[in-house]
């Protein structure tokens, strides 16, 4: 059943919302999350992502939406990121570090099911932007899972 529940495909909804920035400096989640490791996600002002009507996003965060797809990660974490096998990144977000967050993609934690993309070179070479997306998405700024880039 799991390994059925893993090749599924889902279909991207959700609704549109309004302009955020979300600055580390102007919000003390986000400045916690963008303390962790790696300093290569930076939307333009030095913001951990920037997003649009709620649905458009900067290169950087943009970049993480195609790694979520690359990776087809909506098998496990469902289209919206609110869990199936695996669980909601939009409640898993709320808490988790981005340090914590790059141990389990790259490392897995294969007794929960959660596989290892440490040999993923889209994932690996995009960790920081996916974590900008998949942060957008549980802050709330992104209202829906599929995103454009800002132009």
């Amino acid at each position: 059943m799991k390994l059925r529940m893993l090749m599924m495909g889902l279909a991207v909804a959700g609704a549109a919302g309004a302009t955020l920035v979300a600055a580390a400096a102007d919000n003390p989640a986000v400045a916690a999350s963008a303390a962790a490791p790696s300093p290569a996600v930076a939307a333009p002002g030095g913001a951990l992502y920037t997003v649009k009507d709620g649905t458009k996003v900067d290169s950087e965060t943009m970049k993480g939406f195609r790694a979520w797809r690359a990776a087809a990660c909506d098998r496990c974490h469902g289209a919206n990121q609110e869990g199936l096998v695996g669980p909601s990144l939009l409640t898993s977000f709320k808490t988790l570090t981005k340090a914590d967050f790059a141990k389990v993609v790259t490392e897995g934690r294969l007794v929960k099911g959660m596989p290892s993309f440490g040999s993923s070179a889209v994932v690996t070479e995009n960790i920081d932007h996916l974590y900008a997306y998949l942060k957008g998405r549980s802050d709330g700024a992104i209202t829906q899972a599929r995103v454009q880039e800002i132009k």
